[in-house]
């Protein structure tokens, strides 16, 4: 690791570098929600940044020989994660791997959270295999959002993926506790993807999870105006037309928004974190 001088970061930035974490190589996967969907970035690799990336930057903090890949792609279902996605992820020879899918499947009807969860304890175990640590996904609580109606089956995936934690020794990062993903301001505008503000506040989960000082801080959505009911009304119809028809028109045509689409750092590099030392990688 090369020395950062403190007196050249801030004091939050110097206490990160200060008490290193143990990973060197991170892998994630699964769907739009680890790709990054929602959080535009022209300056990211892919265009998205997401949550994956901002954890990425963190533990690069300071450390050259930290690198990073993301394997995940929008419109994945679980089995496609499992199938295209854990192979290549243990080819990497990651010490840190996050795994987070099932969401695209519990949109669909039929859906069974037992058996989506029998497929990721598999899965979860063979990542574990080589001693790397784990990161499981619960999901959000979508209680308050479009998405209310898979509302129970992801709860009862949400109670299957503790179990799978307990039995692998695996880390929860758990969404459904994070209160603040209710505010409509961590949501992006087509309602099923989470805005930079809540991909910045999964971010800050993970790295709380994994107790690895960081520097990001808590971001306060500012307060939505009250809407009129018209306006209210008019948005409602904006939505369905520009997001919600083309999602089912993809499904009755069994199409995925991620058909064509391949993982945006497929290798493990170096990723470039707000306290990188001058000159690391180069």
């Amino acid at each position: 690791m090369q020395p950062i001088h403190p007196a050249d970061i801030s004091s939050r930035e110097a206490v990160a570098v200060a008490v290193p974490h143990p990973w060197r190589r991170y892998v994630a996967l699964g769907d739009s929600f680890t790709e990054g969907i929602g959080d535009p970035s022209p300056d990211s690799i892919g265009g998205n940044r997401g949550w994956a990336d901002r954890v990425a930057e963190e533990l690069g903090c300071g450390c050259s020989s930290f690198s990073y890949a993301n394997l995940a792609v929008r419109g994945r279902l679980l089995q496609q994660v499992v199938d295209q996605q854990v192979g290549p992820a243990l080819a990497l020879k990651p010490d840190l791997v996050s795994i987070s899918a099932g969401g695209n499947d519990l949109l669909r009807p039929g859906a069974d959270p037992d058996r989506m969860a029998a497929r990721l304890d598999a899965a979860v175990q063979d990542l574990g295999s080589g001693g790397a640590t784990v990161v499981l996904f619960t999901g959000p609580d979508v209680r308050d959002t479009v998405l209310v109606g898979m509302r129970l089956k992801m709860a009862v995936l949400n109670e299957n993926l503790r179990v799978i934690a307990a039995r692998h020794d695996t880390v929860i990062a758990d969404m459904w506790a994070l209160r603040q993903l209710s505010d409509p301001g961590m949501w992006a505008e087509d309602r099923l993807h989470f805005s930079p503000l809540g991909h910045h506040t999964v971010a800050m989960m993970v790295l709380d999870t994994l107790a690895v000082n960081h520097t990001l801080e808590p971001m306060h959505a500012k307060p939505l105006p009250p809407k009129t009911w018209r306006m209210a009304r008019t948005e409602d119809a904006v939505w369905a037309r520009e997001y919600l028809v083309p999602w089912v028109l993809r499904r009755l045509h069994n199409r995925s928004a991620g058909d064509g689409i391949t993982p945006k750092r497929p290798e493990a590099t170096t990723i470039f974190g707000p306290c990188m030392p001058p000159g690391a990688g180069i």
